[in-house]
C-alpha cells in the first residue's frame, strides 16, 4: 500500500525567545499558530516564504507570553482573521482587551476549515499553556514548543504524528555557565520551564514509533544553546535508537524555516 499524499504544509516563520509564529496550510485552509512577531515582520517573513496572507483564516494561541502574542492585535486587524485560545490564555494576554475570541478547551478538538486541532495541556509557567495536534485527512502534525518536562499527555498526543515541532531550548551546561541570574536558571531548568536538547531527543525517541518522519527543533535559546549543538544531540540520540531515518529540520529566530509536509 502506498502512503497517503501529504495534506499539510508547514513553515516556521520564527522560533525563539524573540518571537514565535508557525504557518500551517492545507489545500483549502491556512492558519497561524501564535503571533509573536510584529504584524509588519510577520507579513515580511510570509513574503520571504512565498506565502499569501490573504489565505490565512485564523490565529491560534498556545499561551499568553509576549514572544507568542506581541503582534496579535494588529495582525488580526490587518488579516481580518478569527482568534482562538482557551479562556485563561485569552484573559492573560496583555493589551488583549476587546479582542473577539473563539474559546476552546484543552482536550476538546475543534475545526478550522478542513484542519482539526486538538489542544492539549503542557507544563509551562503560563496560565493554561497548550500544544496542538493538527489533523487533515491522514496527516498529523504535533506542536509543543514550551514545556518544562515531557508529560504522559504530551507523549500520548505527539505519538502517531508524522511531523513534530518540538522545542530543544537549551544545553544544561550552558545554562549553568551563563551569566543569567540563578532565579532565571531555575525557571528554565524547572518542571514548568523549557526542554533541554537531551530531554527533547529522548522524548522524540519515545514517541517516534513507525510514523514520525520529520522534526523541527524549535525555541532554541540564543545564549544557552547553539543550532549545530542541538542538531547533533538530537540526531545522535535518534541514530543510537535506530531512528536515523527521521529528518531533523532547523528553525530560526530571524528567518523562515524550510518547508515540511506531512
Amino acid at each position: 500500500m502506498f502512503p497517503a499524499p501529504p495534506q499539510l504544509r508547514v513553515c516556521v516563520l520564527a522560533s525563539g525567545s524573540s518571537g514565535n509564529c508557525i504557518h500551517v496550510e492545507s489545500a483549502t485552509t491556512a492558519l497561524l499558530i501564535d503571533a509573536g512577531l510584529s504584524a509588519r515582520e510577520t507579513l515580511r517573513r510570509m513574503a520571504l516564504a512565498g506565502l499569501d496572507p490573504a489565505k490565512v483564516r485564523a490565529i491560534c494561541v498556545t499561551h499568553e507570553h509576549s514572544d507568542h502574542t506581541v503582534g496579535l492585535r494588529v495582525l488580526a486587524q490587518k488579516l481580518r482573521v478569527s482568534l482562538y485560545a482557551n479562556g485563561e490564555t485569552a484573559r492573560g494576554i496583555r493589551h488583549g482587551e476587546g479582542l473577539a475570541w473563539n474559546l476552546f478547551t484543552s482536550g476538546s478538538p475543534f475545526a478550522i476549515g478542513d484542519i482539526e486541532l486538538l489542544p492539549f495541556p503542557l507544563p509551562h509557567d503560563a496560565y493554561d499553556p497548550v500544544g496542538f495536534v493538527l489533523t487533515c485527512g491522514a496527516s498529523r502534525l504535533g506542536i509543543a514548543t514550551d514545556l518544562g518536562m515531557p508529560t504522559s499527555v504530551a507523549r500520548e498526543r505527539l505519538r502517531g504524528c508524522q511531523l513534530v515541532i518540538l522545542e530543544a531550548n537549551h544545553d544544561e551546561d550552558l545554562v549553568h555557565a551563563c551569566s543569567r541570574p540563578w532565579s532565571l536558571k531555575q525557571r528554565i531548568l524547572g518542571r514548568q520551564g523549557h526542554l533541554s536538547n537531551e530531554a527533547a531527543a529522548a522524548l522524540l525517541a519515545d514517541i517516534a514509533g513507525d510514523t514520525l518522519r520529520q522534526v523541527f527543533i524549535a525555541h532554541l535559546s540564543r545564549e544557552c544553546n547553539e543550532l549545530e549543538r542541538a542538531l547533533h544531540v538530537v540526531r545522535t540520540h535518534l541514530l543510537s535508537a535506530g531512528l536515523g531515518h527521521i529528518q531533523i529540520l532547523p528553525t530560526h529566530p530571524d528567518k523562515p524555516s524550510p518547508f515540511a509536509e506531512c
